[in-house]
């Protein structure tokens, strides 16, 4: 029986993620490096190094020398204000408070930046527990910060449903044991997502509680 869902946050509550794959596509080319999606695709969900190693090994620059991340980070807030809530999200909070289901959230970025758009868009209260960086000497892939999340609720990873856009992310919640529902955004609909048990277009497609109906039917069948 479901009992609590945990939800991931970056390209999953809003899509930050293909802003962020715009904001490097375009500084990367100011020095020549063409950044590819599959290349960026390999960092969503997880830390930067790869991206960095990519950057420094196709221009011969150190990412600090040309300020990658400074120049990247002044182009995505410069259009950071058309963000939304994808759509769904705030229905599907509403739904799980309905159903009495503990509600939490497991980020690889940081508690300021993710709570910051929690608070902009008004769903912080939802949120039980708030698991991120800072929580943990491993992000995702590592499991750790599902497990501290499910920690927190008093919830079994088997009476848990996790909702990822990103294979790092799919990745850590099938390793913390959970049921794992991905719901893509234009930047990972291509992964090829392995074992999970539902995909969604968006949350909108189905309610809450027919997707948990799905997950533990094909959970009976496994």
């Amino acid at each position: 029986m479901i009992k609590g869902i945990v939800f991931d946050f970056d390209g999953l509550i809003v899509d930050t993620e293909s802003l962020w794959f715009e904001a490097y596509q375009e500084i990367m080319k100011e020095f020549r490096c063409d950044l590819t999606l599959e290349e960026f695709s390999k960092v969503i969900g997880t830390t930067d190094e790869q991206l960095n190693e990519f950057f420094e090994l196709t221009t011969g620059m150190t990412v600090d020398e040309a300020g990658l991340h400074v120049k990247t980070r002044d182009f995505y807030h410069q259009r950071a204000g058309s963000l939304e809530l994808r759509e769904g999200v705030r229905e599907f909070l509403d739904e799980a408070r309905e159903l009495n289901l503990k509600i939490g959230l497991a980020s690889s970025s940081g508690r300021d930046w993710v709570e910051s758009y929690l608070k902009k868009f008004e769903i912080l209260e939802y949120f039980e527990t708030i698991k991120t960086k800072e929580d943990v000497e491993k992000v995702k892939p590592d499991p750790a910060l599902y497990v501290k999340a499910l920690a927190a609720l008093g919830i079994r990873p088997e009476e848990t449903i996790a909702f990822e856009d990103s294979l790092n992310g799919s990745a850590a919640a099938i390793a913390a044991g959970m049921h794992c529902v991905i719901v893509p955004n234009p930047v990972t609909n291509h992964l090829p997502f392995e074992n999970y048990r539902l995909k969604l277009i968006s949350m909108a497609e189905k309610s809450l509680a027919q997707v948990i109906k799905e997950v533990e039917a094909a959970s009976s069948t496994c």
